[in-house]
């Protein structure tokens, strides 16, 4: 299996995953173009995809999802809070074929080609949030973003995974510091915000330290062009690395970047 984040952060989301003979995109918050120019940039075609995964309802994460499907029929899945939210709400995404639509639930994971989806909901300023885990030919990917704080529960639905895509949102230093308003602040650092580079670190190093199979990539991802770098969140969860993980323990690390694809990790 594979995954490459095509783009990453605020100005628009949207991750590549494959098994080789199934693929899928997560989210589509970048436009149709921008997508199709990134998928072709590693190889990949638009209309070899097999289905659109959505984790909710933000521009971020859906402001193609619409001209996806109309284009090119590409079958949907979301939650019903979530689809009813992009189709209906103010991130309103125009018409789309109810039968491309399919309806998911948190915990009830589901089959796209050989892929198994696992989606799992997330604590987020969203109608219904999920994040989602795949896994296919004994691999397993787990990507986890837009989600104010991990506890037990999100630990073990990412447990195991062979490559993680994880947020890395802000450093709380930056944040607090900077110029957004106060009730903003508040948001981003609350329980429906999103994960700082220390808590992305913790995350990081328990999975790394508890899951029976070696992590062999770790990719950050969703940080914010306001209050992070790609430089500090690489290197505020490399010093936990380095500090709390045996050698054999430690993944290779690497920054989702915001405008372009990024590596590409594939299972070992």
């Amino acid at each position: 299996m594979k995954i490459c984040s095509l783009s990453s952060g605020s100005s628009g989301n949207c991750i590549f995953v494959s098994s080789g003979l199934t693929k899928i995109l997560v989210d589509a918050g970048a436009s149709g173009v921008k997508i199709e120019q990134e998928l072709a940039a590693i190889g990949e075609s638009i209309d070899s995809i097999d289905a659109l995964l959505i984790t909710h309802e933000h521009t971020d994460h859906i402001k193609s999802m619409g001209v996806l499907a109309r284009k090119h029929a590409i079958s949907i899945y979301g939650t019903r809070g979530t689809l009813e939210a992009a189709l209906n709400g103010r991130y309103s995404v125009g018409k789309i074929s109810p039968l491309l639509l399919n309806y998911i639930f948190s915990d009830n994971s589901f089959m796209v080609g050989d892929i198994l989806v696992s989606p799992f909901s997330v604590s987020h300023d969203a109608a219904d949030p999920v994040a989602y885990c795949f896994e296919s030919g004994g691999k397993k990917i787990g990507t986890a973003t837009d989600l104010g704080y991990f506890d037990d529960r999100i630990v073990e639905k990412l447990l195991n995974s062979d490559i993680l895509y994880l947020e890395s949102n802000h450093d709380i230093h930056m944040l607090e510091a900077g110029s957004y308003p106060y009730a903003l602040k508040e948001r981003v650092k609350g329980e429906k915000g999103h994960l700082s580079n220390d808590s992305c670190a913790e995350l990081v190093t328990r999975l790394c330290h508890e899951s029976v199979n070696h992590v062999s990539h770790v990719i950050l991802a969703h940080l914010s062009e306001e209050n992070n770098f790609p430089e500090l969140a690489f290197e505020t969860v490399n010093s936990e690395i380095k500090i709390r993980l045996e050698d054999n323990e430690r993944p290779e690390l690497h920054v989702a970047p915001r405008y372009v694809h990024s590596f590409i990790a594939e299972t070992l």
